[in-house]
Parts: C-alpha cells; sequence; structure tokens
C-alpha cells in the first residue's frame, strides 16, 4: 500500500466517523444538545466539544509529542459541557475547522512510522510509544465510541438515530 492510499484510508475512516458524530446532532435545538437523558453526565453536544478537543490534542502530539497532553486543572471534565456561551453551531463549525487542521497535517507526515512518546499516565504503559499511524487509528477509535454515545444520547431526545 502506498502512503497516499493509507493516508487517504485513514482519512476517509476518520471523515466517516465525524459524519455520523455530526448528523447526531442533525435539527437539535442549543437546548436539546445540552439534555442529558440518562444517569450518565454526556450530552450530544458536550460529546462533539470532546471530540474537537480531543482531535486537537491528538494531532498536536504528532506535532509537539507528549507536551499536547498538558492540561490546566479542569479542562478535560470542561470538554464534556458546553459552556453557556457555547452553541451547538459553534461547536458543529469547531469540527469543521478541526477536519480540515487534521487533513492537512497528516497530508503534511513524511510517514506514519515515526514513533513518539507517550505522556506518563495511569493509562499508558511506562516508556510507551506510539507511531503516527496508531495514534490516527485511536483518533478514529474515539470519534467512532464517542460517536455511538452521542447516538444514544440523541435517541433518548427525541427517538432519532443516527443509523435508523
Amino acid at each position: 500500500m502506498t502512503l497516499d492510499r493509507e493516508r487517504d484510508d485513514l482519512l476517509g475512516t476518520l471523515a466517516e466517523h465525524r459524519f455520523f458524530l455530526r448528523r447526531t446532532a442533525d435539527g437539535l435545538t442549543d437546548e436539546q444538545a445540552r439534555l442529558r437523558t440518562g444517569a450518565s453526565e454526556l450530552t450530544v453536544g458536550g460529546t462533539i466539544k470532546h471530540c474537537v478537543a480531543q482531535e486537537r490534542i491528538w494531532t498536536d502530539f504528532l506535532v509537539r509529542g507528549a507536551a499536547a497532553h498538558d492540561l490546566p486543572d479542569g479542562a478535560f471534565e470542561a470538554q464534556f459541557m458546553l459552556g453557556p456561551d457555547e452553541t451547538l453551531a459553534g461547536v458543529l463549525a469547531e469540527l469543521d475547522e478541526v477536519a480540515a487542521a487534521t487533513e492537512q497535517l497528516v497530508r503534511s507526515l513524511d510517514d506514519l512510522d515515526t514513533d513518539i512518546a507517550l505522556p506518563t499516565a495511569p493509562w499508558f504503559p511506562p516508556g510507551a510509544r506510539w507511531s503516527r499511524r496508531k495514534v490516527l487509528v485511536h483518533l478514529i477509535a474515539e470519534i467512532a465510541q464517542h460517536s455511538g454515545h452521542a447516538d444514544v444520547v440523541r435517541e433518548g431526545i427525541d427517538g432519532a438515530k443516527t443509523m435508523g
């Protein structure tokens, strides 16, 4: 497989999962995007906001390494909530912006084999390293998983399903 085809496949799969994530928000108001429909704190808007933040962090990781994961206290938790001055349209616009930036960055990489040291965290083995490819696969999995979360929350709002 050529590097260009591999990039096309990875970026195409990421775009597919972003599409499903975006679709969970179709027709929702800002108020509905903030609704919790179960015991969890998850909302459609907050889940999209989290995906945007994670894509920014992981693509920044491809450039700066572990320092990209240095977040101020409370920043991770804030990723899951639309603030009072944030809108669904705003986070969807940010999703488009981060998608374009990711596309540009991945297309500029000279290879996907370069390994990068992961940050020190309880969920990563000490000294672990991921290839650029593994980072992109992880990002695809992250968006896909949270797209499913958003779909369940959306179904609880009005019965709408992303794929049905």
